[in-house]
């Protein structure tokens, strides 16, 4: 997906630049880059499983902690 823009007759490259930046936002290709810069692919069944048990665990380390902790 080739952006082409060419130098017309007599046209400044102020103004060429200016034409190439218009068509490359028009055309969406940067918001198609920056839409999949952080995308990261999804976790496995086993890993979700894994985590959940881990926060489980460590809410129950935290209630009992809680529970346990000296009076002020």
């Amino acid at each position: 997906m080739a952006i082409n823009v060419i130098k017309k007759e007599k046209e400044s490259s102020q103004n060429l630049l200016h034409r190439f930046t218009k068509t490359v936002r028009q055309s969406g290709v940067l918001l198609e880059l920056r839409k999949g810069r952080f995308h990261s692919r999804p976790k496995s069944d086993l890993a979700r499983k894994k985590s959940a048990l881990m926060r489980v665990k460590k809410t129950a380390e935290r209630k009992l902690a809680e529970k346990m902790a000296k009076p002020k």
